[in-house]
């Protein structure tokens, strides 16, 4: 079993899922979510049992290798008894309904299935994926996807992944998604609304509403063809066959990424550098997140420091400040502040804190103070190379630093990363 301490009863660790197979069907009226869900499965040890995750919604049946099985199902917990031993391949199949909404955790925001005014959005980050499919609830457990979605025919289904079929039966349409590359249970996501297609340049597609347009957009939204065109230059080629974004016309508080897609609010249409940042920086996530994923929770700086630095980055080559900039900013604001986070270990509670996010950037610029842009931006670009796919530690961060660039870096991240005192930057 799991004992991952930032999102406890979540996720299994004597069994992994290699794909998810997904049938969905859902009716806005009511918010009905019909599911049949298979599951392609490994044990990685010996077991008697093994646990899935799902939340608010009622399993009618459950089938093990095609023979129906007994269950338990408490909680978000759905327990199934089966004898495997480690390798051995095996398959699960759950059928399941209701009404699915958002999953709350300790110390955590809820997370998962909304209903907005006319539609729907999943935001998952970190622990709402059991709210629409029974998973295997752990950012180590990444594993290719086919979901088909039928709902009716007057909205748009947007999903992770590559769009390979649409069939219109009457009234309903379904909408075939497929995600090839590898993907954590909390970065699938399906958004649901009123909207339209927009393909931009570099393999960009803006699914918003029809009469989201103008000035902010163009700023925005629209910038995203030459964020992308950057990103690969700094960053490596992009890790998916598609980028989405979809706008909702609802405001939402916060942006999110999803693997291959990010949603907004229409409130982000915006010239303010405060929009334009967050689009870049969801952007990154497919990076630095979503292509190499952290192990464990506690390694989220991976993530959003990385994802914060290239706001910088993106400020600086589209005519901003410039990352030295941003960094001499930010270490004075963060000074100002009670210094007790440990960066490679924030706890649950602090898991999202903006000084995660901050000082994670501020680490990388003081990496890059001290090996320099050539072997710093070589490291950017390698982590994706060697670690896209899968998972990855900070140690495996500061191994790779300290191989590319043939420097003892270990005083430098055992400051930024393990003592609550904000460090000095180093001088260039």
């Amino acid at each position: 079993m799991s004992l991952e301490p930032y999102i406890p009863d979540h996720g299994d660790d004597s069994f992994d899922v290699a794909h998810y197979s997904l049938g969905l069907g859902y009716k806005l009226i009511g918010n009905r979510l019909d599911g049949d869900a298979v599951l392609s499965c490994v044990a990685r040890a010996d077991t008697t049992a093994v646990t899935l995750d799902l939340a608010g919604l009622r399993v009618a049946k459950v089938f093990v290798d095609g023979t129906p099985a007994r269950f338990t199902h408490r909680g978000s917990r759905l327990r199934i008894p089966a004898r495997l031993a480690a390798g051995q391949e095996f398959e699960l199949r759950v059928k399941y309904a209701g009404s699915p909404c958002t999953l709350k955790a300790p110390h955590l925001d809820d997370a998962g299935w909304e209903e907005l005014t006319d539609g729907v959005i999943v935001a998952a980050q970190p622990h709402g994926a059991p709210t629409w499919f029974p998973c295997n609830d752990r950012p180590s457990n990444k594993a290719t996807y086919a979901i088909t979605m039928a709902a009716p025919s007057d909205y748009y289904v947007a999903m992770s992944g590559s769009l390979t079929d649409t069939r219109r039966r009457g009234s309903v349409t379904e909408w075939t998604w497929e995600m090839p590359q590898p993907m954590a249970p909390y970065l699938a996501t399906v958004q649901i609304g009123r909207y339209e297609v927009r393909d931009l340049a570099e393999g960009v597609t803006v699914i918003a509403p029809p009469d989201l347009k103008g000035e902010g957009y163009d700023a925005s939204f629209g910038r995203q063809p030459a964020m992308m065109e950057f990103f690969e230059s700094v960053f490596g080629t992009y890790p998916f066959d598609d980028y989405t974004v979809v706008v909702t016309d609802d405001p939402l508080e916060i942006p999110l990424e999803s693997q291959s897609l990010s949603t907004f609010g229409r409130n982000y249409a915006s010239a303010d550098w405060h929009a334009v940042r967050l689009v870049a920086h969801e952007l990154a996530h497919q990076w630095f997140g979503n292509a190499v994923t952290l192990r464990e929770w506690h390694d989220i700086w991976l993530h959003e420091g990385f994802a914060c630095y290239a706001e910088w980055l993106w400020s600086e080559e589209s005519g901003g400040e410039s990352a030295a900039w941003w960094a001499a900013h930010y270490q004075a604001k963060l000074a100002e502040l009670d210094q007790d986070l440990l960066l490679a270990d924030p706890g649950p509670a602090l898991m999202f804190d903006d000084r995660v996010y901050k000082r994670g950037a501020l680490t990388l610029h003081a990496l890059r103070s001290v090996v320099g842009d050539h072997d710093f931006f070589d490291i950017l670009r390698e982590w994706v190379e060697r670690f896209g796919g899968g998972n990855a530690t900070t140690a495996d961060f500061e191994a790779l630093a300290a191989e590319i660039s043939g420097e003892s870096l270990g005083g430098l991240f055992d400051a930024w990363l393990r003592s609550p005192e904000l460090p000095d930057l180093p001088e260039r």
